[in-house]
């Protein structure tokens, strides 16, 4: 094993992959197989939701038992428990011992839920047909013990597969080493650059519904003229018109935000159940968008309220 012949190896895991007809009862599923070991859980970061994952013992014997994702399992069990029952993949029976928490579509949209594990040597053995060598796998994923010991594993890893395969020097690797923390940053700027995007999007749209509502008050602020005349006659301040102008924009922008918060959250649940896609939505979020609904109010509101508490007593009470 690596991790034990390396200093900067958490783990690793060997895969197989392949795809294959899954049947149950008069139920089945096209899905992919992954022949694997139990690290593969800690090293693509999945968890089980239910029972377990099979054991280094089912992998020495071959046994023929899997771990199933939610995806596979919705689709052959609906929402009955799948814990011992048999599947058939390629006509051979496998046992499930567990079901993997569901994790949805990785940044490339596929579905990491649509998966079955199988002990790597069964997969050899009976579906993929390697034969019988338990070193015969296609890919190795390992997991440093950190970030920092990423440069030093791929060097160790490389070393001991150039002396595996009797590799000399000046002789190229016959194989490829890939390092996903530099994926992990393209995906990480990728999403920085669609969220500046984004917040170029929305903050064009609070200007286009700040100038909305502005509109909305002046033309308020005209049609009521007459109606501020009286106030003023009666003794209100200047100031208590700008209060009351002020106070009618922020509501009008809050109801605004609330309508558009409720049709986010809807969205995300609507994306969340329908496209298995992850979605959170934090209270700071929705607390930091109430905030700018009554800003965008305050702001845009200021001009119309100012205007109004500005006229003339006298020739407010002339309008018709």
């Amino acid at each position: 094993m690596l991790a034990s012949e390396t200093f900067s190896v958490e783990r690793t895991a060997p895969e197989v992959n392949s795809n294959a007809q899954v049947v149950y009862g008069n139920s089945n599923w096209n899905t992919s197989i992954t022949g694997s070991t139990p690290d593969i859980l800690p090293v693509r970061t999945w968890e089980i939701e239910s029972g377990a994952c099979f054991t280094e013992q089912d992998v020495r014997s071959g046994a023929k038992v899997c771990v199933i994702g939610k995806t596979v399992a919705t689709e052959l069990f609906g929402y009955s428990d799948p814990i011992d029952a048999t599947i058939r993949i390629k006509s051979i029976p496998f046992r499930i011992v567990g079901v993997i928490k569901p994790k949805g579509a990785n940044s490339w949209g596929q579905d990491q839920d649509d998966v079955i594990l199988v002990p790597v040597t069964t997969a050899q053995r009976r579906l993929v047909r390697f034969g019988t060598r338990v070193d015969g796998v296609r890919r190795i994923n390992v997991q440093a013990k950190d970030r920092d010991s990423v440069e030093t594993a791929k060097e160790e890893v490389r070393s001991i597969l150039r002396q595996r395969h009797k590799l000399t020097d000046g002789v190229e690797d016959d194989f490829q080493i890939r390092d996903l923390t530099q994926a992990l940053e393209n995906a990480a700027s990728t999403a920085n650059v669609m969220g500046l995007l984004l917040g170029a999007v929305a903050s064009i749209s609070l200007l286009v519904g700040g100038i909305g509502i502005m509109n909305i008050m002046l033309v308020s602020v005209s049609e009521r003229t007459r109606e501020i005349g009286i106030r003023m006659a009666v003794g209100a301040r200047p100031s208590n018109v700008r209060v009351q102008f002020l106070t009618e924009a922020v509501v009008l922008s809050l109801l605004g935000g609330i309508i558009g918060i409720s049709s986010g959250i809807g969205v995300s649940k609507a994306i969340t159940q329908f496209l298995s896609w992850p979605t959170v939505i934090s209270m700071q979020s929705v607390v930091i968008a109430v905030g700018f609904s009554a800003f965008v109010g305050v702001f845009f509101g200021f001009w119309p309220a100012w205007k109004a508490s500005n006229l003339d007593p006298i020739d407010a009470l002339r309008t018709e």
